[in-house]
């Protein structure tokens, strides 16, 4: 499931809800294009700290801190369907 959030100032971005293959494959890079050097640091040292394991975990996780994050940031549904994914996935109250 893809949903679409918006700020106020009309920036639109896109984010997939559940695992994350792209995590999976590769690793710190996906954080970088998306613009979010944090996660992209913390991915990158948490990898090779345990030899790439953390990949894995960060795979399972990674999508759904990335919508918390742009939901902190003020980033808010763009569309009926984006805010019944969010609701049904308890990222933002019904």
């Amino acid at each position: 499931m893809i949903v679409r959030l918006v700020n106020s100032d009309g920036q639109l971005r896109t984010a997939k809800v559940g695992f994350s293959w792209t995590t999976f494959f590769f690793g710190f890079l996906v954080p970088i294009f998306r613009g979010d050097a944090k996660w992209a640091v913390i991915m990158f040292i948490a990898s090779i700290l345990t030899l790439f394991l953390a990949q894995l975990v960060l795979s399972f996780t990674y999508n759904g801190t990335y919508i918390r994050e742009l939901l902190n940031k003020g980033y808010r549904p763009d569309d009926e369907y984006s805010r019944a994914v969010l609701v049904a996935k308890g990222y933002i109250a019904g």
